[in-house]
């Protein structure tokens, strides 16, 4: 008999320990510190020991971006938000962190995290705060209750946007003045302290191509601020002088491509920023940069492209001769960008007359283009040289390629042909007509002969009409015709119906003919 033995297992303890390793291997893979909670989507830091001393970074930056909020509370020693430490949750929405250490958070701490509608710093340990970390969110809420702020031009912005954002009855904050005295925040006055503004010496900045420019930009605000210009996508040379006030900026040698630019200055200093914006607009002769064979469409359509300002004045040339538009012929603009034409010359059912050359004039004050395109509509018909096209019934252009080698007589198709093809059509059409009418005058004949032949059966007179007596005329089939080819009447009994040349006995049904003898007479008309 085998006997069993119970082998020692690892016990409660040693279970407890495999349960920790494996928790503390998948708060390591994630990242996740050990006074913290981790999901796919949130992060809560709120145990204050062994507590964090740096804002919690996922090994790997693709753990981060489904992360929509962070908080953090109770760290003590957390006392920094540094540059790119946020910027691996590019998702975030919500970050909290309160009742911390923090005293410092970084110009660009927030640069990458666009999506940020809630920030929650109260509590903390913060004495100053830049602007710049949230000049470029569009926050809902930024609460900054109960911190040390000490009274300075670098928080008057946050006076700003708490008068901005109506925050008065929902934010009482404080700094600390030169004396250690709690004043509101509402009531703080900071001498040589002030919002920037910035004006420009031009708002209609209009130039010649390949002239030049210069724009100055006045700034004021306490202190001074820095001036920079926003040029995007700027094609032509340009140089710029920030280092005095009016700072200027000098367009040499402009190109078209840059009319419809706007050119911005912006001025900025610790409490805010303000910008001036203009439009750059560039004159030139027109260029006619796209033209094009004609392609059908609703209708067939010569497209063109024309780049131009002022907008050029279009005259179309038909075989060097001036194009008179009208109903069926017109020019259509269907795109205008800036400074830039899109549109086509539309024919309505062009015919061979309507083939040729094509030339697009386009003209302003500073200049004028030409180009030319030739056009083919439809072959001349019966001069043998291929189909004639409708553009009403095909939706593309025939040239001579469609249909193979002209030279060739196999692969012509000529007027002669199309005449052939068209009386045999005709032909075929009459001969189904005239099949059908007789057809149709057979059968109404038939009809006829249906109908009268039904009333001649109780309306005959002699040996075939009544085969029976008076009381048995109801019966339908005593009105069968029996010639005189037919055997005597008297086989069979009174009781028989002559078919053909047999005589078939028939027992009739008194049920299905409900009618009496003195109800049936043998005239219809009656007197």
């Amino acid at each position: 008999m085998v006997s069993w033995r119970r082998r020692p297992g690892p016990g409660l303890a040693g279970l407890w320990g495999l349960c920790w390793l494996v928790l503390g291997c998948w708060r390591g893979a994630l990242g996740c510190p050990a006074s913290c909670r981790c999901s796919s989507w949130r992060i809560w830091c709120a145990e204050p020991a062994p507590g964090i001393s740096s804002f919690p970074v996922p090994q790997r930056s693709a753990e981060g971006d489904n992360v929509t909020e962070i908080y953090i509370a109770n760290q003590r020693k957390l006392e920094s938000i540094n540059d790119n430490e946020v910027g691996f949750y590019v998702g975030l929405k919500n970050l909290t962190v309160v009742d911390s250490g923090l005293r410092f958070v970084s110009r660009q701490a927030f640069v990458k995290n666009v999506n940020l509608q809630y920030i929650n710093l109260s509590r903390n340990k913060l004495s100053s705060l830049s602007k710049k970390p949230f000049r470029h969110l569009g926050l809902s809420d930024l609460i900054l209750v109960d911190n040390p702020f000490k009274c300075s031009c670098e928080i008057m912005w946050i006076k700003k946007f708490q008068e901005t954002k109506f925050y008065t009855e929902t934010q009482d904050l404080y700094c600390i003045d030169d004396n250690n005295k709690r004043t509101a925040l509402l009531d703080m006055k900071v001498p040589n302290c002030d919002l920037p503004s910035a004006n420009l010496s031009n708002y209609n900045i209009t130039v010649v191509e390949g002239k030049s420019i210069t724009l100055y930009c006045d700034t004021t605000g306490g202190p001074p601020p820095n001036v920079s210009w926003v040029l995007t996508n700027l094609v032509s040379n340009h140089e710029s002088d920030t280092s005095k006030n009016p700072a200027s900026l000098t367009i040499k040698n402009v190109s078209s491509m840059d009319s419809g630019l706007w050119i911005s200055c912006v001025a900025e200093n610790i409490v805010g920023e303000d910008q001036a914006s203009a439009e750059l607009t560039v004159f030139f002769a027109p260029n006619i940069t796209f033209i094009e064979s004609p392609t059908p469409d609703h209708h067939w359509c010569i497209p063109f492209t024309v780049k131009g300002n002022p907008k050029p004045t279009l005259q179309w040339f038909y075989e060097g001769a001036i194009l008179n538009e009208s109903e069926y012929i017109c020019t259509k603009i269907h795109v205008i960008n800036q400074s830039e034409y899109h549109g086509c010359l539309q024919l309505d059912n062009p015919t061979h007359l309507n083939n040729g050359a094509y030339t697009l004039l386009a003209k302003n004050e500073y200049g004028e283009d030409e180009k030319r395109v030739d056009a083919h509509f439809m072959s001349v018909p019966g001069d043998g040289s291929g189909p004639i096209v409708d553009p009403d019934v095909y939706e593309y252009e025939t040239t001579p390629n469609d249909l193979g080698d002209t030279t060739n007589n196999s692969n012509q198709i000529t007027s002669t042909d199309v005449s052939n093809k068209e009386n045999e059509d005709s032909i075929t059409v009459y001969v189904v007509v005239g099949i059908a009418a007789l057809v149709c005058t057979g059968l109404v004949i038939m009809l006829i002969i249906l109908k009268f032949g039904r009333h001649s059966k109780f309306g005959m007179k002699g040996p075939s009409s009544v085969i029976s007596n008076d009381d048995d005329s109801a019966s339908p089939l005593h009105h069968i015709s029996n010639g005189s080819n037919t055997p005597s009447s008297s086989e069979g009994g009174p009781d028989a119906v002559i078919i053909g040349m047999t005589k078939i006995p028939v027992i009739e049904n008194p049920q299905y003919f409900g009618i009496t003898n003195s109800q049936l007479k043998p005239d219809t008309c009656g007197n």
